[in-house]
């Protein structure tokens, strides 16, 4: 019995925790300044910095299918910059210039501060809690028979991975700082899985700071 307890315990937490999402905003600022919102008559241009070619196409590709979803125009980095044309850093006039010409009104940057590995102990089954009302505790061999298969499940250990990501927003005439958040994605399982979600999370940031609008997503 105290083992189906436990059982259905432990499956209830990885229920749980699957539907719950990886990324969280652990905080947000907007200039007091600014004024009005990203609506549709503006052009975001959206640009992930990362050397990481894959990582950079997925999440900037990603980050502009949700947002046309809410009717903003969008640019992606990577269809204005080459790889080669990061092989040397470009000047501060020729990277500013190259946005501008496209006509877009902000810049959303979307960078990785840190990563973090952390190594914990996941104990095997069997927690020590007596309940001398079961039967199990009747005698030696009752008790052992009972937990006998628990004693052959070892713990393991598992490395957590935690992602600190930064995004910017940025006026394109001033390189004025609109706006900035930061997150943390705990574990997200794949490329995929991360560039899928984080966007969205930002999206909702973006709305909830009141600089987009809090409408539905077009389906």
């Amino acid at each position: 019995m105290k083992r189906m307890i436990l059982g259905f315990s432990v499956l209830t937490v990885l229920i749980l925790s699957a539907c719950s999402p990886s990324t969280r905003i652990t905080g947000s600022w907007v200039d007091p300044k600014t004024s009005g919102q990203i609506t549709s008559s503006k052009t975001l241009f959206v640009a992930s910095l990362t050397s990481n070619i894959e990582a950079r196409t997925k999440l900037e590709n990603s980050l502009a299918e949700k947002a046309v979803q809410r009717n903003l125009k969008v640019l992606k980095s990577i269809d204005f910059f080459s790889p080669e044309f990061y092989q040397k850093k470009p000047t501060k006039e020729q990277l500013l210039s190259k946005i501008q010409q496209t006509g877009a009104d902000v810049i959303l940057t979307m960078s990785m501060l840190r990563k973090e590995s952390d190594k914990r102990y996941v104990p095997g089954a069997g927690p020590y809690m007596p309940f001398r009302n079961f039967g199990w505790y009747g005698g030696f061999y009752s008790y052992y028979n009972f937990w006998a298969p628990t004693f052959y499940d070892p713990g393991y250990y598992v490395v957590d991975k935690t992602y600190f990501m930064e995004t910017n927003l940025y006026d394109t005439k001033t390189e004025k700082l609109i706006w900035s958040a930061q997150s943390e994605t705990i574990n997200p399982g794949s490329l995929n899985n991360f560039v899928q979600e984080y966007p969205k999370i930002l999206l909702e940031q973006l709305a909830k700071d009141g600089l987009l609008q809090n409408t539905n997503v077009t389906k």
